[in-house]
């Protein structure tokens, strides 16, 4: 059996000192295994996957916190699956969680499930606050995070809708609104204009 210690920090400003000197301190025999990494994407931390692919039955992955190695509550679950599935156990030094025993399981499983309940009530307060200030008029969504006047500028320019969007860093589908909203209701149009903006539509 051998422990393999995941010691993760998010920028190359920060130090993961504390992470290994905690884990040293329990199990001085453990291979010291660091990266600097967010832990947004699996594909983000090569390092990580380094580790499971090499986890053998019997061994045993620590990390000072859960935080440390899972993003929400979903990759922590799929995590502990991957590391289960080689045999392997996972040890949470801060909560003192072993996954080897019936009561590490068991700890993790519900911690799980009350993050994910956390989770849920948060939302389910954020679409009550929504809701109120819709009521109240005061509700405006989330800001546009583009130029209107940008895109029509960069449309009449001949640009495509997929060059905008990398441009501009908004999405295809706000360029395809935005071109929309500037072409006019036939019901404003003249035959002539209709028949033209057939022809080229382009042009508008």
């Amino acid at each position: 059996m051998s422990y393999i210690a995941y010691c993760r920090v998010s920028t190359t400003d920060q130090d993961p000192t504390m992470q290994v000197e905690a884990i040293k301190k329990k199990y001085p025999t453990a291979s010291i295994y660091e990266e600097k990494a967010s832990a947004s994407s699996r594909d983000d931390r090569p390092v990580l996957g380094l580790i499971l692919q090499s986890l053998r039955q019997g061994d045993k992955l620590v990390v000072w916190k859960l935080d440390r190695l899972a993003r929400n509550t979903l990759d922590l679950l799929q995590l502990k699956n991957e590391i289960t599935a080689k045999g392997a156990a996972l040890v949470v030094l801060d909560l003192d969680i072993d996954t080897s025993t019936a009561s590490g399981e068991c700890f993790l499983q519900m911690l799980a499930v009350f993050a994910e309940f956390e989770t849920n009530l948060r939302k389910e307060r954020q679409l009550a606050g929504i809701a109120v200030a819709k009521t109240q008029g005061k509700y405006k969504g989330r800001p546009e995070s583009f130029d209107k006047d940008e895109i029509k500028d960069l449309l009449a320019a001949g640009e495509s809708h997929a060059a905008i969007a990398r441009k501009l860093g908004c999405s295809a589908k706000t360029v395809q609104r935005v071109k929309q909203a500037m072409v006019p209701k036939s019901s404003d149009m003249t035959r002539e204009e209709a028949a033209r903006l057939a022809r080229n539509p382009m042009d508008h």
